[in-house]
């Protein structure tokens, strides 16, 4: 008898911790059925529909005609060209990145304020820093045109309006605006690197360059695909400086990306329907990219044992 009472004891706390164990995991649950699962669902189903906001979603169903649209659109593929072009930026910024934390790591003076110097940009308003650097680049009253003035005596490039210069403008901006972040990332990275390592190829004979091959840079390869990962997904995302920097795409459409191109097809021209067709694209390539990187994880980047 006392051995069916412990029975239904037990029975009982285990009902009621399945009960609390629910309850902690339905807000998380719920979050990612409201904002991760329906919005996905939603796009896959508008992205087949000439649905502009106003009209029915399911009355305009016109399966793959947007997509077979974006395809055969020229102004697409040349955003996603500039988009692979601004990507340039990405080892530019790594390698810097890397460079300057290694110079940090040495303890010159005034490291504190210097490593804070490089991390302002990040934490900043990117519309705000964007406004900073249209005025920068600004062809008749910029700050780099009137250096180039004042040290030739001749009127600087054209940076926002010119095509080829235009991107060479924003790859200079994006460099700027995340390497704070790729700095503080690698310093990290360096300050986890054991002395005895370097101490142990020292002993060996082993020279600056050979240290930094065989121990610094295979020990930063994690933070190295980190960085590459965060950096080709948000490459991919690229919008608020186009917008704000070469608020009609810059010159002939030269400065475009897709995300910008998505934004002038959904909200410009209101086909949200054809717009849902372009995220969905976009949302695919970041998908195959980053699995790919994950599939070579394991092939490329070394741990301290």
């Amino acid at each position: 008898m006392a051995g069916n009472k412990v029975k239904v004891h037990r029975s009982a706390m285990a009902k009621r911790e399945e009960r609390w164990a629910w309850l902690f995991i339905a807000p998380p649950f719920i979050g990612f059925m409201l904002f991760m699962a329906y919005p996905i669902v939603f796009a896959l189903i508008a992205s087949t529909s000439k649905w502009t906001g106003i009209n029915s979603l399911w009355g305009n169903i016109v399966g793959l005609q947007n997509y077979a649209k974006i395809f055969a659109d020229a102004k697409f593929w040349k955003s996603m060209a500039t988009t692979i072009i601004y990507m340039i930026g990405i080892p530019i910024g790594m390698i810097l990145g890397m460079l300057i934390a290694m110079g940090l790591k040495r303890g010159i003076p005034g490291k504190r304020l210097l490593t804070t110097m490089y991390y302002v940009p990040v934490v900043s308003s990117l519309v705000a820093v964007s406004i900073l650097w249209a005025w920068v680049f600004n062809y008749d009253y910029g700050l780099l045109n009137g250096i180039y003035k004042f040290l030739t005596g001749a009127h600087g490039p054209n940076w926002l309006g010119d095509e080829h210069m235009v991107k060479i403008s924003l790859i200079i901006f994006m460099v700027w605006k995340g390497l704070g972040g790729t700095v503080i990332l690698y310093l990290a990275g360096l300050q986890n690197i054991p002395r005895d390592y370097y101490e142990a190829a020292m002993i060996d004979g082993a020279n600056g360059f050979d240290k930094f091959m065989n121990i610094t840079l295979p020990l930063l390869s994690p933070v190295t695909f980190y960085v590459l990962i965060t950096s080709l997904i948000g490459g991919f995302q690229v919008f608020v400086e186009v917008q704000v920097m070469t608020p009609s795409g810059g010159p002939n459409y030269s400065s475009a990306t897709v995300v910008y191109y998505l934004y002038e097809k959904a909200f410009t021209n209101g086909q949200l329907g054809y717009g849902s067709a372009v995220a969905v694209i976009l949302a695919i390539i970041i998908f195959i990219i980053t699995a790919i990187n994950f599939w070579g994880q394991d092939r490329w980047v070394k741990t301290i044992d």
